[in-house]
């Protein structure tokens, strides 16, 4: 849906400045929309023993992340770059949860090195850690009415979690083979923006982490409801009223788990942070007609996949500035050498013009974060609107060297053609000479592999 009203009348003001001084496309986030979300949430859950943990994948960039920790927000996690990227921004122990699936023995020493709170995915990696964690933690895969929500794909046949019909065995034997603490962890929700849905998939992971602790004979140190809180793409979609959720889930806790040592509570939001908080400024450098009315853009699918991945996504666009103009239905795209490269289809905006400005709204998560370099179609800059109405550029637009950095010059030899391996690589006139039986791969002149 349009930006809020603050950061409207803080950004808008400046955008046409801004666009010349700094050219497009550009990410611009708005430091103090996302501080004040993080700390509504904290409030909502006002005195009991609660952490929200931001989920790197949604924006990972270093300052975001500074700006959250220094509120008091922890880091979900889901790979090695992202516990390193949190640890380089000064979170530390328990402010990480390392939560992956088809994890290598490598990635979970590291979240332990790391001190990290560690959700196991699988059964089968509790066999590979070791030592084991100070608190052992499965997710359980989607269930009730996680397992209904259509945003989270087909849940019959997930890939996440261990089904509910055997955590009392995982847990049974993590206490077996040395585990004295226990958490769990909900993949309860995917954009929902119900919070009487949401509510109803956390009392679905309470009743079963009950029956886990009354069969196991175990306590839980925590209780991990997930993420998933969504958020109103659309202008007519609701707001998600999270003060209900979070009195909900506290009397929840409560009923099951008594007042005297009842399990903490943490949360994994990335979306709900970042995501109303975040816009993409575009500039229209092509208004055409083919089968339908064309507006096309600077930037490109690469630069928010969203609207174009997702079968139905949608993403709010306004054209500032257009004052008087009369609405046209036009599909808005990119330049990328595919189909869906569409940030828009059928579209009602105000007849847009060869060098409008365009801004397409809630990009503040899985935006910059999920771009790619297909095309050579670079991902653009990331700029912050802080709270004083500054702009500082915060990623810069990758380059054309960025896109060959890690090209090698001259190919590094990785296995030798010679049976033995001791003898040299093939020169490349022998190469030539044995093409037929022979592929090489060879740059200014030096063989990467034979075959």
């Amino acid at each position: 849906m349009p930006i809020s009203v603050d950061f409207a009348q803080r950004l808008l003001p400046i955008l046409d400045e801004l666009v010349a001084v700094y050219g497009t496309p550009f990410h611009i986030y708005d430091a103090r929309g996302i501080v004040n979300t993080h700390r509504e949430m904290t409030r909502a859950f006002g005195q009991v023993d609660f952490k929200q943990y931001f989920a790197v994948k949604a924006l990972p960039n270093p300052h975001v992340l500074t700006l959250l920790l220094q509120e008091g927000s922890g880091f979900d996690c889901s790979s090695p770059a992202e516990l390193r990227l949190s640890q380089r921004v000064g979170a530390a122990g328990e402010d990480l949860v390392f939560t992956s699936n088809n994890t290598t023995v490598e990635e979970y020493r590291l979240a332990l090195d790391l001190g990290a709170i560690i959700t196991f995915d699988d059964r089968s990696m509790l066999d590979k850690a070791a030592p084991l964690p100070p608190i052992v933690a499965f997710r359980v895969a989607p269930l009730g009415s996680a397992a209904g929500s259509s945003l989270m794909g087909d849940t019959a046949v997930s890939k996440f979690g261990v089904p509910v019909d055997e955590l009392c065995e995982a847990y049974a034997y993590a206490r077996q083979i040395g585990a004295v603490c226990f958490g769990i962890h909900g993949m309860t929700c995917a954009n929902e923006l119900s919070a009487a849905r949401a509510i109803r998939a956390a009392e679905d992971l309470m009743k079963v982490a009950q029956g886990v602790s009354d069969t196991v004979g175990i306590d839980f140190d925590y209780l991990n409801v997930g993420g998933g809180m969504g958020i109103p793409y659309r202008p007519d979609d609701p707001t998600f009223d999270f003060d209900a959720y979070a009195a909900a889930i506290i009397a929840g806790r409560d009923r099951r788990f008594g007042r005297a040592r009842p399990p903490r509570i943490l949360m994994e939001c990335g979306r709900y942070v970042t995501g109303p908080h975040g816009v993409l400024i575009t500039r229209v450098v092509n208004r055409c007609r083919k089968s339908k009315e064309i507006v096309g853009l600077d930037a490109s699918m690469s630069a928010l996949m969203r609207p174009g991945f997702y079968r139905g996504a949608y993403h709010h666009i306004t054209i500032p500035f257009s004052e008087g103009r009369s609405p046209v239905a036009v599909d808005v795209v990119g330049s990328l050498c595919e189909n869906i490269d569409k940030f828009a289809v059928d579209r009602l905006l105000p007849d847009p013009r060869e060098g409008d400005i365009a801004v397409i709204h809630d990009t503040g998560a899985h935006g910059h974060a999920m771009g790619f370099t297909y095309n050579g179609r670079l991902r653009p800059a990331e700029l912050l609107l802080t709270s004083d109405n500054s702009v500082v550029e915060i990623r810069r637009a990758e380059t054309f060297e960025d896109y060959i950095a890690t090209a090698r010059r001259k190919p590094r030899l990785v296995l030798s053609a010679a049976p033995d391996r001791r003898e040299p690589c093939l020169a490349p006139a022998d190469a030539a000479r044995d093409s037929a039986s022979i592929a090489s791969i060879c740059f200014d002149g030096e063989i990467l592999a034979s075959r």
